[in-house]
């Protein structure tokens, strides 16, 4: 099998499996996945790594059309203040989720910023 039928093979599965994520999610109120599953002939666990699956690939896809590095300007009144431990206040924006909050300033590096973004993302 050449590498062009294998890849759109792949795409069409994954298109398949995102028609079930979208309609598992669109669930009756108060049905569990695992009854979902059992509905439509798939174990939870295929269905756990169909959903990582697409969620990859809808990643990956829009990995590859962003740049590599992008800069997005930040309005000065969203800045905050922060004193470091010499006492000098240095401008910095807080990134906020449900269980995490990061201080970025100008001086941190976009590779430790992506990578504890990553840690995040994973993480949520």
């Amino acid at each position: 099998m050449s590498s062009e039928t294998t890849m759109v093979a792949t795409n069409f599965r994954l298109q398949e499996w995102a028609v079930q994520i979208r309609e598992c999610q669109d669930r009756p109120v108060g049905m569990r996945v695992a009854d979902w599953c059992a509905c439509h002939g798939i174990t939870k666990a295929d269905y756990y790594y169909r959903l990582r699956r697409v969620r990859e690939a809808c990643l990956e896809g829009l990995l590859g059309e962003a740049p590599a590095q992008q800069i997005v300007p930040v309005q000065p009144r969203l800045l905050r203040q922060e004193k470091e431990h010499g006492g000098s206040v240095q401008p910095g924006l807080d990134i906020c989720t449900r269980r995490f909050s990061i201080h970025v300033t100008e001086s941190t590096p976009i590779p430790l910023l992506a990578s504890v973004l990553e840690v995040v993302r994973d993480a949520e």
